[in-house]
């Protein structure tokens, strides 16, 4: 059976993620003496998990798994960093600098998947925080939680922006002969600047097209989300074709995108960005975005747009339904004259 290495020996089975969010609670993040900081600056809190497979709705799947809480990538835009609340820590600093690893996640998922309840239905894992962030290569959870769905026929689809990846392929490949099995490498945009911008500790984005670039060639169907488009900063023509030209010369199978959208604990970090980095900004940040969502027709607007680059360079679509509205291909901006 898998285990994990540990970086340090809590003792007995350690803290549940309640237990964690009642210390937090009490007295914030420096409640926690025994996460261990490393090179990264972020602090590592072990806590033991009590199921693995999270039932969800409202989503194109039903089941989901998330090894780690809290990611160091720090994307500013991350709808995730509103999950971080639940634990009694910020949507800001603390999403990027205090993760959460479940550090008995392969043994509870092992048990899940024998369950005679269990119907084998299709997982999709790293949805709410990346199961592949650099400490991944230290607790290899996320390979563990593979080699058990492997073990089991499981379907699955990984969400990443991490090229370790790649150091998984031999059970994707297996798993891709018994099962479904998709890799989804989020590259927003090739644009060196707004990635500079947005995701201060992700992989370049050429070195992730590099990974799924590896992914198919070893025959696995990996492809690419650029997930999230953010306006003014990854919106313009140009960075969308420069972005999506770039996703066709490595081999991807398939391109999907979504417009950034903002709720909850995203909402204020993102706008707290903006009033620091690009106050000139806010108020067309405040007009775009009186709700979660951008309004329908911009976001109909940057997937015609997509559409179109997809059929110049002759990649697939991700397989949502056709969205009815017609883009000018001589447009030089998705939505803001900016």
């Amino acid at each position: 059976m898998f285990t994990s290495p540990l970086l340090f020996d809590l003792g007995g089975s350690g803290p549940t993620t309640r237990d964690f969010a009642r210390r937090v609670k009490q007295g914030g993040s420096d409640a926690l003496p025994e996460a261990e900081r490393r090179a990264d600056r972020a602090r590592y809190q072990e806590v033991a998990c009590r199921s693995a497979l999270n039932a969800v709705k409202g989503m194109p799947f039903d089941w989901t798994l998330n090894p780690y809480r809290g990611c160091t990538h720090g994307c500013h835009y991350c709808y995730a960093r509103r999950y971080h609340a639940q634990f009694e820590l910020n949507a800001d600093d603390e999403f990027a600098s205090v993760i959460l690893v479940k550090k008995n996640f392969v043994d509870v998922l092992t048990r899940e998947l024998a369950r005679p309840s269990w119907k084998g239905e299709y997982v999709a894992v790293g949805t709410a925080t990346d199961c592949y962030q650099p400490i991944e290569g230290h607790y290899k959870l996320t390979r563990g939680a593979i080699a058990a769905l492997l073990r089991a026929r499981n379907p699955i689809g990984i969400v990443t922006k991490g090229p370790m990846v790649v150091r998984d392929r031999d059970l994707l490949v297996e798993l891709s002969k018994v099962a479904t099995a998709t890799v989804y490498v989020s590259v927003p945009t090739v644009d060196e600047h707004a990635w500079e911008l947005l995701e201060p500790g992700t992989a370049h984005p050429l070195q992730r097209l590099r990974a799924v670039r590896e992914l198919v060639d070893a025959g696995i169907n990996a492809g690419v989300l650029m997930n999230p488009i953010v306006p003014g900063f990854s919106s313009s023509r140009a960075k969308l074709e420069r972005t999506v030209k770039a996703i066709a010369d490595h081999g991807a199978r398939f391109v999907g995108c979504n417009v950034m959208f903002l709720e909850d604990g995203t909402r204020a970090h993102f706008m707290r960005f903006l009033e620091t980095e690009f106050p000139s900004w806010v108020p067309r940040y405040d007009k775009l975005y009186e709700k979660k969502y951008a309004p329908q027709d911009y976001r109909q607007q940057v997937q015609g747009m997509i559409r179109l680059l997809q059929e110049r360079y002759g990649l697939p679509a991700r397989g949502e339904p056709h969205l009815k509205s017609e883009v000018r291909s001589e447009a030089e901006q998705v939505g803001f004259a900016w």
